[in-house]
């Protein structure tokens, strides 16, 4: 369901010739011919009167966290930024709770955690916005997003219009949307709504998570308890963007037949594989990576991680050329190997 509401005006500033290193954690270089920062969705109202304003923005940023920056944008770059995090409801089996799009996403989960309202526990570090979790429908250790997701709210971008899309509108799949869809490059999301469940049952099924609990002697955990393993488990595996840079998981887990995933399983019965309801499997790119031998190795300025290979990290002076390059390689190897094609999950820009 898609929904109508009204939106007000503002005038907020914008920048021209913005360095935009600091806005993405690979710490790609590129510039914005324009540049200004959305705190409130009537800053989009004030953004189209301008006369530059043409056919709308080049590029919307939140955390930057899922983004190979190529080159540099000649038009209007928005770096979303509204904050704000609320209860916004309950009934007998939910707390609803809202968070602006330029929210961290993790403090956000820490947050919901601290007020006692679980169920984004799974979800923990992963970097980026509030706003950009839809988008990508993020996931991690047995759980989507798309799984706690109850609504948000949306400007389009040609009207200047605020909207609001529930689950089904945004029609989320495996790290997919809507929004990398038909409403790509059309909606900014302001807020985000989530359904967190009074009745809360540990999403344990990740044996990361398991051993990592058991490790500690816990055996029946609190949600506080899983976001901890879950963060212990992601700082041992994952690179911090903070101190290299690097957009998280660099390619999806490519999802297979029946039969594509018994040749593989015959030939290499190590292979992690993860049956999925439609009678498919979804297969760990990280393992494919590392036995085509790309763990750790570098390729130019840009490696697959050593402790992780499905994460490519910039060893310094990277550019988004060199992402690219690096990319297609990995890619090449897999397919030769395994005949499975990798999909990036980044947007290339």
């Amino acid at each position: 369901m898609q929904t109508r509401v009204d939106a007000g005006l503002a005038v907020p500033q914008i920048r021209c010739d913005v360095d935009l290193t600091p806005f993405n954690t690979f710490g790609l270089p590129a510039r914005a011919s324009r540049f200004a920062v959305v705190r409130q969705a009537k800053d989009v109202a004030a953004l189209r009167a301008d006369p530059d304003w043409a056919s709308g923005p080049s590029l919307v940023l939140g955390g930057g966290s899922n983004l190979v920056l190529t080159r540099d944008i000649p038009g209007l770059v928005l770096k979303v930024e509204v904050a704000g995090r609320k209860l916004v409801g309950e009934d007998r089996d939910a707390w609803y709770v809202e968070a602006g799009a330029g929210e961290n996403w993790h403090d956000f989960v820490r947050w919901t955690l601290d007020q006692g309202r679980p169920g984004l526990e799974n979800l923990s570090l992963i970097p980026g916005t509030v706003g950009a979790a839809p988008v990508q429908n993020i996931g991690a250790y047995g759980l989507e997003m798309a799984e706690r997701f109850h609504s948000l709210r949306a400007v389009e971008l040609d009207s200047g219009e605020l909207i609001e899309l529930d689950n089904a509108a945004c029609r989320f799949a495996y790290r997919d949307s809507v929004f990398k869809q038909e409403l790509a490059g059309r909606v900014l999301i302001i807020s985000v709504t989530f359904r967190l469940p009074r009745r809360w049952q540990p999403v344990l099924g990740y044996a990361d998570v398991a051993r990592e609990l058991a490790a500690c002697g816990i055996v029946e955990p609190t949600p506080k308890q899983v976001s901890d393993a879950v963060i212990a488990v992601r700082q041992r595996k994952l690179p911090d963007p903070a101190r290299i840079g690097n957009a998280g998981s660099f390619f999806k887990n490519p999802v297979v037949d029946a039969g594509t995933r018994a040749r593989l399983a015959a030939a290499h019965p190590e292979l992690p594989s993860y049956a999925q309801p439609d009678g498919r499997f979804k297969l760990a790119a990280g393992w494919l990576i590392d036995r085509s031998g790309w763990k750790g190795r570098d390729l130019g300025p840009v490696g697959a991680y050593e402790n992780q290979a499905l994460v490519l990290v910039n060893r310094g002076g990277a550019r988004g050329a060199d992402v690219e390059r690096i990319a297609r390689a990995i890619q090449a190897d897999v397919l030769a190997k395994f005949g499975v094609q990798l999909e990036p999950e980044p947007v290339f820009v």
